[in-house]
Protein backbone atom coordinates (compact mmCIF):
# COMPACT_ATOMS: atom_id res chain seq x y z
CA UNK A 1 0.00 0.00 0.00
CA UNK A 2 3.02 2.46 0.73
CA UNK A 3 4.64 1.65 -2.13
CA UNK A 4 1.86 2.20 -4.35
CA UNK A 5 0.97 5.70 -2.64
CA UNK A 6 4.80 6.14 -3.05
CA UNK A 7 4.61 5.76 -6.51
CA UNK A 8 1.42 7.88 -7.26
CA UNK A 9 3.22 10.54 -5.45
CA UNK A 10 6.30 9.97 -7.57
CA UNK A 11 4.20 10.26 -10.73
CA UNK A 12 2.32 13.66 -9.19
CA UNK A 13 5.70 14.95 -8.53
CA UNK A 14 7.06 14.33 -12.26
CA UNK A 15 3.55 15.59 -13.88
CA UNK A 16 3.73 18.81 -12.06
CA UNK A 17 7.85 19.22 -12.65
CA UNK A 18 6.59 19.32 -16.32
CA UNK A 19 4.73 22.63 -15.76
CA UNK A 20 6.78 25.82 -15.88
CA UNK A 21 6.75 28.45 -12.89
CA UNK A 22 4.52 30.75 -14.99
CA UNK A 23 2.12 27.94 -15.03
CA UNK A 24 2.54 27.10 -11.78
CA UNK A 25 1.43 30.83 -11.07
CA UNK A 26 -1.50 30.69 -12.87
CA UNK A 27 -2.76 27.01 -11.46
CA UNK A 28 -2.48 28.64 -7.94
CA UNK A 29 -4.55 31.93 -8.84
CA UNK A 30 -7.24 30.46 -11.02
CA UNK A 31 -7.69 27.89 -7.70
CA UNK A 32 -7.38 31.01 -5.29
CA UNK A 33 -10.28 32.66 -7.53
CA UNK A 34 -12.59 29.70 -7.88
CA UNK A 35 -12.26 29.45 -3.98
CA UNK A 36 -13.10 32.94 -3.50
CA UNK A 37 -16.39 33.18 -6.15
CA UNK A 38 -17.47 30.48 -4.01
CA UNK A 39 -17.15 31.65 -0.61
CA UNK A 40 -18.75 35.25 -1.69
CA UNK A 41 -21.93 33.01 -3.56
CA UNK A 42 -22.49 30.99 -0.64
CA UNK A 43 -22.43 34.10 1.54
CA UNK A 44 -24.84 36.07 -0.92
CA UNK A 45 -27.00 32.81 -0.90
CA UNK A 46 -27.07 32.82 2.72
CA UNK A 47 -27.38 36.21 3.61
CA UNK A 48 -30.90 37.08 4.65
CA UNK A 49 -32.26 40.84 2.63
CA UNK A 50 -34.27 42.63 4.59
CA UNK A 51 -36.89 45.48 3.47
CA UNK A 52 -38.13 48.42 5.04
CA UNK A 53 -41.63 47.18 6.11
CA UNK A 54 -42.48 50.20 8.35
CA UNK A 55 -41.25 53.76 8.23
CA UNK A 56 -41.90 57.37 9.72
CA UNK A 57 -42.99 55.66 12.90
CA UNK A 58 -43.13 57.21 15.92
CA UNK A 59 -41.90 56.45 19.65
CA UNK A 60 -45.26 54.35 20.21
CA UNK A 61 -45.27 52.64 17.08
CA UNK A 62 -42.06 51.43 17.31
CA UNK A 63 -42.41 49.69 19.81
CA UNK A 64 -45.43 48.21 19.05
CA UNK A 65 -43.95 46.61 16.57
CA UNK A 66 -40.73 45.61 18.04
CA UNK A 67 -42.77 43.90 20.65
CA UNK A 68 -45.00 42.15 18.11
CA UNK A 69 -41.73 41.24 16.42
CA UNK A 70 -39.64 40.03 19.38
CA UNK A 71 -42.95 37.79 20.36
CA UNK A 72 -43.47 36.17 16.80
CA UNK A 73 -39.66 35.45 16.78
CA UNK A 74 -38.93 37.68 13.70
CA UNK A 75 -35.77 39.50 12.93
CA UNK A 76 -35.88 42.93 12.40
CA UNK A 77 -33.39 45.91 12.33
CA UNK A 78 -34.08 48.98 13.39
CA UNK A 79 -32.84 52.58 11.67
CA UNK A 80 -30.69 54.44 13.83
CA UNK A 81 -33.23 57.50 13.69
CA UNK A 82 -35.95 54.72 15.33
CA UNK A 83 -38.63 55.92 12.42
CA UNK A 84 -38.00 52.80 10.32
CA UNK A 85 -38.13 48.75 11.04
CA UNK A 86 -36.99 46.78 8.26
CA UNK A 87 -37.81 42.24 7.83
CA UNK A 88 -37.25 39.67 6.21
CA UNK A 89 -38.38 40.69 2.60
CA UNK A 90 -39.42 36.83 2.34
CA UNK A 91 -42.28 37.18 5.34
CA UNK A 92 -42.80 40.89 4.98
CA UNK A 93 -45.78 41.24 3.18
CA UNK A 94 -47.28 38.66 5.67
CA UNK A 95 -45.97 40.77 8.51
CA UNK A 96 -47.37 44.07 7.46
CA UNK A 97 -50.86 42.19 6.23
CA UNK A 98 -50.69 41.15 10.64
CA UNK A 99 -49.43 43.90 12.29
CA UNK A 100 -52.25 45.82 10.04
CA UNK A 101 -55.10 43.54 11.18
CA UNK A 102 -53.99 44.04 14.93
CA UNK A 103 -53.68 47.96 14.75
CA UNK A 104 -50.65 48.27 16.10
CA UNK A 105 -49.76 51.31 13.72
CA UNK A 106 -51.38 54.49 14.97
CA UNK A 107 -49.51 57.21 13.71
CA UNK A 108 -49.20 58.18 17.67
CA UNK A 109 -52.86 58.78 18.01
CA UNK A 110 -55.79 56.97 19.18
CA UNK A 111 -58.92 56.45 17.93
CA UNK A 112 -62.46 54.83 19.50
CA UNK A 113 -60.68 51.83 19.79
CA UNK A 114 -59.52 52.79 23.47
CA UNK A 115 -62.80 52.47 24.83
CA UNK A 116 -62.68 48.53 23.49
CA UNK A 117 -59.08 48.26 25.52
CA UNK A 118 -59.91 50.18 28.50
CA UNK A 119 -63.20 48.70 29.40
CA UNK A 120 -63.51 48.07 32.97
CA UNK A 121 -66.45 46.81 35.04
CA UNK A 122 -66.86 49.58 37.48
CA UNK A 123 -66.91 52.33 34.73
CA UNK A 124 -65.46 55.86 34.58
CA UNK A 125 -66.05 59.24 35.30
CA UNK A 126 -67.18 61.75 33.41
CA UNK A 127 -64.40 63.83 33.13
CA UNK A 128 -62.21 60.85 32.40
CA UNK A 129 -64.41 59.37 29.61
CA UNK A 130 -64.89 63.09 28.23
CA UNK A 131 -61.09 62.80 28.01
CA UNK A 132 -60.99 60.00 26.70
CA UNK A 133 -63.73 60.73 23.85
CA UNK A 134 -61.38 64.24 22.94
CA UNK A 135 -58.54 62.26 22.43
CA UNK A 136 -60.37 59.52 20.32
CA UNK A 137 -61.70 62.15 18.20
CA UNK A 138 -57.81 63.58 17.42
CA UNK A 139 -56.94 60.30 16.65
CA UNK A 140 -59.51 59.94 14.31
CA UNK A 141 -59.17 63.28 12.49
CA UNK A 142 -55.57 62.37 12.42
CA UNK A 143 -55.50 58.99 11.07
CA UNK A 144 -58.19 60.42 8.33
CA UNK A 145 -56.37 63.49 7.42
CA UNK A 146 -52.75 61.04 6.76
CA UNK A 147 -54.84 59.39 4.26
CA UNK A 148 -55.50 61.69 2.42
CA UNK A 149 -53.00 62.35 -0.54
CA UNK A 150 -49.36 64.57 0.04
CA UNK A 151 -50.00 64.47 3.65
CA UNK A 152 -46.72 62.76 5.58
CA UNK A 153 -48.00 63.92 9.35
CA UNK A 154 -51.27 65.58 10.96
CA UNK A 155 -51.47 66.65 14.99
CA UNK A 156 -55.03 67.58 15.31
CA UNK A 157 -57.01 69.45 18.45
CA UNK A 158 -60.74 69.47 18.80
CA UNK A 159 -61.90 71.96 21.57
CA UNK A 160 -65.63 70.14 22.02
CA UNK A 161 -68.01 72.43 23.94
CA UNK A 162 -69.78 71.58 27.18
CA UNK A 163 -73.52 70.67 26.62
CA UNK A 164 -75.91 72.34 28.94
CA UNK A 165 -79.85 71.35 28.22
CA UNK A 166 -80.45 74.90 29.63
CA UNK A 167 -79.58 76.24 26.14
CA UNK A 168 -81.01 75.54 22.44
CA UNK A 169 -79.63 74.10 19.50
CA UNK A 170 -78.73 77.46 18.10
CA UNK A 171 -77.32 79.21 21.12
CA UNK A 172 -75.25 76.08 22.26
CA UNK A 173 -71.45 76.65 21.88
CA UNK A 174 -69.90 75.50 18.84
CA UNK A 175 -66.80 73.21 18.58
CA UNK A 176 -63.29 74.57 16.89
CA UNK A 177 -60.37 72.69 15.44
CA UNK A 178 -56.40 73.31 14.36
CA UNK A 179 -54.85 70.82 12.60
CA UNK A 180 -51.32 71.03 11.31
CA UNK A 181 -50.29 69.27 8.45
CA UNK A 182 -46.73 68.08 6.94
CA UNK A 183 -46.72 67.40 3.25
CA UNK A 184 -44.24 64.62 1.19
CA UNK A 185 -41.19 66.70 -0.35
CA UNK A 186 -42.27 68.45 -3.54
CA UNK A 187 -46.15 68.29 -2.92
CA UNK A 188 -48.41 71.77 -3.18
CA UNK A 189 -51.81 71.04 -2.28
CA UNK A 190 -54.33 72.68 -5.03
CA UNK A 191 -57.00 74.37 -3.97
CA UNK A 192 -59.20 71.40 -4.27
CA UNK A 193 -57.41 69.52 -1.83
CA UNK A 194 -57.48 72.47 0.75
CA UNK A 195 -61.00 72.49 0.21
CA UNK A 196 -61.04 68.46 1.36
CA UNK A 197 -59.13 69.03 3.87
CA UNK A 198 -61.54 71.67 5.15
CA UNK A 199 -64.84 69.44 4.48
CA UNK A 200 -63.17 66.00 6.33
CA UNK A 201 -62.66 68.13 9.67
CA UNK A 202 -65.76 69.37 9.26
CA UNK A 203 -67.94 66.48 8.85
CA UNK A 204 -65.99 64.17 11.31
CA UNK A 205 -66.35 66.97 14.25
CA UNK A 206 -70.28 67.41 15.32
CA UNK A 207 -71.35 70.99 14.95
CA UNK A 208 -67.98 72.38 13.75
CA UNK A 209 -68.47 74.91 11.25
CA UNK A 210 -65.65 75.57 8.51
CA UNK A 211 -65.16 78.93 10.12
CA UNK A 212 -64.00 77.88 13.43
CA UNK A 213 -61.02 75.49 11.36
CA UNK A 214 -57.48 76.22 11.13
CA UNK A 215 -55.29 74.53 9.47
CA UNK A 216 -51.66 75.29 8.59
CA UNK A 217 -48.53 74.05 7.71
CA UNK A 218 -44.64 75.25 8.88
CA UNK A 219 -45.35 77.82 6.18
CA UNK A 220 -48.48 79.82 5.59
CA UNK A 221 -51.57 79.22 6.97
CA UNK A 222 -54.22 77.41 4.27
CA UNK A 223 -57.75 79.17 3.58
CA UNK A 224 -60.68 77.39 2.06
CA UNK A 225 -63.11 78.67 -1.04
CA UNK A 226 -65.09 79.85 1.69
CA UNK A 227 -63.05 82.22 3.37
CA UNK A 228 -61.36 83.88 0.38
CA UNK A 229 -58.79 81.69 -0.88
CA UNK A 230 -56.66 82.56 -3.46
CA UNK A 231 -56.13 79.50 -5.60
CA UNK A 232 -59.94 79.15 -6.13
CA UNK A 233 -59.86 82.41 -7.23
CA UNK A 234 -56.70 82.46 -9.39
CA UNK A 235 -57.96 78.91 -10.90
CA UNK A 236 -61.02 80.62 -11.95
CA UNK A 237 -59.85 83.97 -13.42
CA UNK A 238 -57.55 81.36 -15.45
CA UNK A 239 -60.61 79.90 -16.73
CA UNK A 240 -62.84 82.75 -17.54
CA UNK A 241 -59.63 84.14 -19.53
CA UNK A 242 -59.11 80.47 -21.45
CA UNK A 243 -63.10 80.98 -22.34
CA UNK A 244 -62.61 84.22 -23.60
CA UNK A 245 -59.70 83.08 -25.92
CA UNK A 246 -61.70 80.56 -26.61
CA UNK A 247 -64.94 82.47 -27.88
CA UNK A 248 -62.04 85.02 -29.71
CA UNK A 249 -60.34 81.94 -31.58
CA UNK A 250 -64.16 80.80 -32.70
CA UNK A 251 -65.05 84.19 -33.83
CA UNK A 252 -61.58 84.54 -35.54
CA UNK A 253 -62.21 80.95 -37.55
CA UNK A 254 -65.21 81.46 -38.28
CA UNK A 255 -64.95 85.15 -39.97
CA UNK A 256 -61.95 83.97 -41.65
CA UNK A 257 -63.44 80.90 -43.17
CA UNK A 258 -66.53 82.74 -44.66
CA UNK A 259 -64.61 85.72 -45.76
CA UNK A 260 -62.15 83.60 -47.55
CA UNK A 261 -65.08 82.16 -49.80
CA UNK A 262 -65.37 86.31 -51.06
CA UNK A 263 -61.42 87.03 -51.47
CA UNK A 264 -60.37 83.76 -51.62
CA UNK A 265 -57.65 81.65 -49.39
CA UNK A 266 -54.77 83.10 -47.60
CA UNK A 267 -55.72 86.58 -48.45
CA UNK A 268 -57.39 87.50 -45.25
CA UNK A 269 -56.07 87.81 -41.63
CA UNK A 270 -58.90 88.58 -38.73
CA UNK A 271 -57.83 89.94 -35.16
CA UNK A 272 -60.42 90.18 -32.67
CA UNK A 273 -61.17 91.31 -29.37
CA UNK A 274 -63.88 90.93 -26.64
CA UNK A 275 -64.71 91.16 -23.26
CA UNK A 276 -66.99 88.68 -21.53
CA UNK A 277 -69.56 89.24 -18.73
CA UNK A 278 -68.80 86.39 -16.22
CA UNK A 279 -71.09 87.09 -13.19
CA UNK A 280 -73.66 84.79 -12.68
CA UNK A 281 -76.94 86.76 -10.74
CA UNK A 282 -79.93 84.33 -9.17
CA UNK A 283 -83.44 86.84 -8.03
CA UNK A 284 -86.61 86.51 -7.54
CA UNK A 285 -89.67 88.21 -9.37
CA UNK A 286 -93.19 88.49 -8.28
CA UNK A 287 -95.01 90.29 -10.79
CA UNK A 288 -98.90 91.12 -10.78
CA UNK A 289 -100.20 92.09 -14.04
CA UNK A 290 -103.49 92.50 -15.11
CA UNK A 291 -105.03 90.53 -18.07
CA UNK A 292 -106.75 93.93 -20.17
CA UNK A 293 -103.71 95.70 -20.62
CA UNK A 294 -105.35 98.13 -22.51
CA UNK A 295 -108.12 99.20 -19.69
CA UNK A 296 -105.86 97.86 -16.82
CA UNK A 297 -108.70 95.42 -15.93
CA UNK A 298 -108.17 91.41 -14.59
CA UNK A 299 -110.70 88.72 -15.14
CA UNK A 300 -114.19 89.35 -13.14
CA UNK A 301 -114.50 86.27 -11.05
CA UNK A 302 -117.69 87.18 -8.89
CA UNK A 303 -120.40 90.33 -9.27
CA UNK A 304 -122.91 90.96 -6.62
CA UNK A 305 -125.41 94.24 -7.15
CA UNK A 306 -127.96 94.84 -4.57
CA UNK A 307 -130.88 97.50 -5.58
CA UNK A 308 -133.79 98.54 -3.11
CA UNK A 309 -137.20 100.76 -4.14
CA UNK A 310 -139.26 102.40 -0.78
CA UNK A 311 -142.70 104.08 -1.77
CA UNK A 312 -145.49 105.34 0.83
CA UNK A 313 -147.51 107.94 2.95
CA UNK A 314 -145.11 109.89 5.37
CA UNK A 315 -146.15 112.24 8.60
CA UNK A 316 -144.42 115.51 8.68
CA UNK A 317 -143.49 116.63 12.16
CA UNK A 318 -145.55 119.79 12.99
CA UNK A 319 -146.78 121.65 16.12
CA UNK A 320 -146.26 122.55 19.44
CA UNK A 321 -144.74 119.28 21.08
CA UNK A 322 -147.16 117.78 23.78
CA UNK A 323 -150.04 120.38 23.28
CA UNK A 324 -152.76 118.24 22.18
CA UNK A 325 -155.71 116.54 24.09
CA UNK A 326 -154.26 113.11 22.98
CA UNK A 327 -150.22 114.12 22.47
CA UNK A 328 -147.74 112.56 24.29
CA UNK A 329 -145.96 115.27 26.35
CA UNK A 330 -142.40 115.90 24.99
CA UNK A 331 -142.98 114.74 21.44
CA UNK A 332 -144.33 117.16 18.34
CA UNK A 333 -147.87 115.84 17.04
CA UNK A 334 -148.07 114.39 13.53
CA UNK A 335 -149.24 116.30 10.74
CA UNK A 336 -150.33 114.32 7.14
CA UNK A 337 -148.37 115.73 4.22
CA UNK A 338 -148.19 113.17 1.31
CA UNK A 339 -146.51 110.13 -0.36
CA UNK A 340 -142.39 109.55 -0.09
CA UNK A 341 -140.18 107.25 -2.05
CA UNK A 342 -136.38 106.07 -1.69
CA UNK A 343 -134.14 104.04 -3.46
CA UNK A 344 -130.60 102.00 -2.54
CA UNK A 345 -128.25 100.04 -5.13
CA UNK A 346 -124.83 98.64 -3.93
CA UNK A 347 -122.45 96.56 -6.92
CA UNK A 348 -119.11 94.67 -5.73
CA UNK A 349 -117.01 93.57 -8.66
CA UNK A 350 -114.03 91.32 -7.37
CA UNK A 351 -111.44 90.74 -10.42
CA UNK A 352 -108.50 88.55 -10.56
CA UNK A 353 -104.95 89.63 -11.99
CA UNK A 354 -102.19 87.75 -13.18
CA UNK A 355 -99.51 87.00 -10.62
CA UNK A 356 -96.33 85.74 -11.95
CA UNK A 357 -92.89 84.44 -10.08
CA UNK A 358 -90.01 83.79 -11.74
CA UNK A 359 -86.91 82.36 -10.36
CA UNK A 360 -83.89 83.35 -12.51
CA UNK A 361 -80.82 82.32 -13.02
CA UNK A 362 -78.73 84.57 -15.20
CA UNK A 363 -76.39 82.55 -17.24
CA UNK A 364 -72.58 83.57 -17.61
CA UNK A 365 -70.31 84.14 -20.23
CA UNK A 366 -72.27 86.76 -21.71
CA UNK A 367 -71.02 89.18 -24.59
CA UNK A 368 -70.11 93.28 -23.04
CA UNK A 369 -68.01 94.26 -25.55
CA UNK A 370 -66.87 92.58 -29.47
CA UNK A 371 -64.75 94.27 -31.87
CA UNK A 372 -63.56 93.24 -35.27
CA UNK A 373 -60.08 94.12 -37.48
CA UNK A 374 -60.01 92.73 -40.67
CA UNK A 375 -57.09 92.93 -43.17
CA UNK A 376 -57.66 92.05 -46.63
CA UNK A 377 -55.73 91.67 -49.53
CA UNK A 378 -56.18 93.21 -52.27
CA UNK A 379 -57.23 91.67 -56.17
CA UNK A 380 -53.73 91.31 -58.56
CA UNK A 381 -53.02 94.74 -59.87
CA UNK A 382 -54.74 96.81 -57.09
CA UNK A 383 -53.58 98.12 -54.24
CA UNK A 384 -56.92 98.69 -52.39
CA UNK A 385 -60.46 97.21 -52.24
CA UNK A 386 -62.70 98.25 -54.23
CA UNK A 387 -65.78 100.18 -52.61
CA UNK A 388 -68.60 97.25 -53.06
CA UNK A 389 -66.43 94.66 -51.71
CA UNK A 390 -65.34 96.56 -48.77
CA UNK A 391 -69.01 98.08 -47.96
CA UNK A 392 -70.04 94.30 -48.28
CA UNK A 393 -67.21 92.60 -45.64
CA UNK A 394 -68.14 95.75 -43.29
CA UNK A 395 -72.03 94.61 -43.44
CA UNK A 396 -70.83 90.81 -42.62
CA UNK A 397 -68.89 92.09 -39.86
CA UNK A 398 -71.60 94.23 -38.10
CA UNK A 399 -73.88 91.88 -38.65
CA UNK A 400 -71.77 89.12 -36.51
CA UNK A 401 -71.41 92.27 -33.67
CA UNK A 402 -75.06 92.92 -33.26
CA UNK A 403 -76.18 89.23 -32.62
CA UNK A 404 -73.00 88.45 -30.58
CA UNK A 405 -74.05 91.57 -28.37
CA UNK A 406 -77.97 91.26 -28.43
CA UNK A 407 -77.74 89.82 -25.14
CA UNK A 408 -75.16 92.45 -23.40
CA UNK A 409 -78.14 94.64 -22.18
CA UNK A 410 -76.95 97.50 -24.03
CA UNK A 411 -78.71 99.13 -27.68
CA UNK A 412 -76.30 99.99 -29.71
CA UNK A 413 -76.82 102.02 -32.93
CA UNK A 414 -75.94 101.17 -36.78
CA UNK A 415 -73.48 104.19 -35.88
CA UNK A 416 -71.58 102.23 -32.90
CA UNK A 417 -72.20 99.04 -34.10
CA UNK A 418 -69.96 100.43 -37.56
CA UNK A 419 -67.21 101.71 -35.25
CA UNK A 420 -66.44 98.23 -34.04
CA UNK A 421 -65.53 96.93 -36.82
CA UNK A 422 -62.84 98.31 -39.32
CA UNK A 423 -61.46 96.78 -43.06
CA UNK A 424 -58.31 97.99 -44.27
CA UNK A 425 -56.09 96.93 -46.92
CA UNK A 426 -52.75 95.22 -46.60
CA UNK A 427 -49.97 93.23 -49.47
CA UNK A 428 -49.14 90.34 -47.51
CA UNK A 429 -45.74 88.95 -47.61
CA UNK A 430 -46.21 85.76 -50.09
CA UNK A 431 -48.22 88.37 -52.53
CA UNK A 432 -45.35 90.41 -53.09
CA UNK A 433 -42.94 88.25 -53.62
CA UNK A 434 -44.55 86.23 -55.76
CA UNK A 435 -45.20 89.50 -58.23
CA UNK A 436 -41.36 90.19 -57.81
CA UNK A 437 -40.79 86.44 -59.54
CA UNK A 438 -43.54 87.40 -61.82
CA UNK A 439 -41.63 90.41 -62.85
CA UNK A 440 -38.70 88.24 -64.74
CA UNK A 441 -39.08 87.10 -68.17
CA UNK A 442 -39.13 83.09 -68.45
CA UNK A 443 -35.72 83.65 -70.60
CA UNK A 444 -34.08 85.53 -67.91
CA UNK A 445 -34.86 83.28 -65.14
CA UNK A 446 -33.40 79.86 -67.51
CA UNK A 447 -29.97 82.78 -68.03
CA UNK A 448 -29.79 83.36 -64.45
CA UNK A 449 -29.63 79.31 -63.75
CA UNK A 450 -27.00 78.27 -66.48
CA UNK A 451 -24.70 81.16 -65.13
CA UNK A 452 -25.06 79.33 -61.70
CA UNK A 453 -24.44 76.12 -63.20
CA UNK A 454 -20.94 77.33 -64.60
CA UNK A 455 -20.18 79.47 -61.80
CA UNK A 456 -20.50 75.68 -59.20
CA UNK A 457 -19.07 73.76 -62.39
CA UNK A 458 -16.01 76.04 -62.44
CA UNK A 459 -15.49 76.51 -58.48
CA UNK A 460 -15.66 72.41 -57.89
CA UNK A 461 -13.01 72.03 -61.11
CA UNK A 462 -10.68 74.32 -59.15
CA UNK A 463 -11.47 72.62 -55.54
CA UNK A 464 -10.44 69.25 -57.24
CA UNK A 465 -7.10 70.88 -58.70
CA UNK A 466 -5.96 72.25 -55.51
CA UNK A 467 -6.77 68.84 -53.83
CA UNK A 468 -4.70 67.20 -56.36
CA UNK A 469 -1.54 69.14 -56.87
CA UNK A 470 -0.18 68.20 -53.25
CA UNK A 471 -0.67 64.70 -53.70
CA UNK A 472 1.49 64.57 -57.31
CA UNK A 473 4.31 66.70 -55.33
CA UNK A 474 4.12 63.94 -52.58
CA UNK A 475 4.03 61.35 -55.05
CA UNK A 476 7.56 62.90 -56.54
CA UNK A 477 8.93 62.94 -53.57
CA UNK A 478 8.82 59.47 -52.83
CA UNK A 479 12.63 57.71 -52.81
CA UNK A 480 12.74 54.73 -55.31
CA UNK A 481 12.64 51.27 -53.66
CA UNK A 482 15.88 49.62 -52.53
CA UNK A 483 16.07 46.19 -55.00
CA UNK A 484 15.48 43.13 -52.87
CA UNK A 485 18.83 41.26 -52.46
CA UNK A 486 17.89 37.39 -52.70
CA UNK A 487 19.61 34.73 -50.74
CA UNK A 488 22.47 33.00 -53.03
CA UNK A 489 22.77 29.74 -52.80
CA UNK A 490 26.73 28.07 -53.00
CA UNK A 491 26.12 25.27 -55.52
CA UNK A 492 29.58 24.20 -55.68
CA UNK A 493 29.73 23.90 -51.96
CA UNK A 494 26.56 21.67 -51.58
CA UNK A 495 27.94 18.20 -53.40
CA UNK A 496 24.60 16.10 -52.60
CA UNK A 497 21.96 17.20 -55.17
CA UNK A 498 19.16 16.09 -52.00
CA UNK A 499 20.24 18.69 -50.09
CA UNK A 500 20.20 20.98 -52.96
CA UNK A 501 16.75 20.07 -53.44
CA UNK A 502 15.91 20.14 -49.88
CA UNK A 503 16.84 23.52 -49.59
CA UNK A 504 14.62 24.82 -52.82
CA UNK A 505 11.73 23.38 -51.86
CA UNK A 506 12.27 24.80 -47.97
CA UNK A 507 13.09 28.27 -49.72
CA UNK A 508 10.09 27.84 -52.05
CA UNK A 509 7.47 26.84 -48.97
CA UNK A 510 8.90 29.77 -46.92
CA UNK A 511 9.21 32.43 -49.09
CA UNK A 512 7.38 31.93 -52.26
CA UNK A 513 8.40 35.32 -53.49
CA UNK A 514 12.14 35.13 -53.09
CA UNK A 515 12.27 31.76 -54.81
CA UNK A 516 9.99 33.06 -57.87
CA UNK A 517 12.85 36.23 -58.49
CA UNK A 518 15.43 33.54 -57.93
CA UNK A 519 15.26 31.72 -60.94
CA UNK A 520 14.08 34.84 -63.38
CA UNK A 521 17.65 35.18 -62.15
CA UNK A 522 19.61 32.32 -62.56
CA UNK A 523 17.86 32.09 -66.00
CA UNK A 524 19.01 35.75 -66.97
CA UNK A 525 22.65 34.76 -66.30
CA UNK A 526 22.75 31.61 -68.26
CA UNK A 527 20.98 33.27 -71.50
CA UNK A 528 24.10 35.95 -70.86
Amino acid sequence: MNERLAQYREKITLYWNRFSGKQKILFFSTLFIIILIIVVLTMQLSKTEYEVAFKDLDSTDSAGVMTFLDSAGIPYRLSPDGQSISVPSTDAARIKVNIGSQGIVQGGSIGFKVFDESSSMIGTTDSEFNVKYNNAINGEVEQLMRRMQGIKDAKVLVNLPKETVFASQADQEQASASVVLSFDPGFRPSQDNIDGYFNLVKTAVPNLPVENITIANNEVELMPTAKGGQAGVSSQVEENFALQKKFEEEVKKNVKQFLSTLTGPDKVDVLVFSKLNFDKENRQENIVAPVDAENMKGIEISSQIISKTYSGQANTDGGVAGTGSEDVAGYPAGTDSGTSTSEESSETRNFEVSRITKDIIASPYSVKDLTINVAVEPPNGATTLDDTTNDAIEDILVNIVRASLADSGTDYTDADLLKKVSVYSQQFGGGAAEDAAGGLATWMIWAIGAVALLLGAGGGYLFYRSRKQPVEEEEEDIPLQVPTEFPSINMESVTNESQVRKQLESLAKKKPDEFVNLLRTWLADEQR
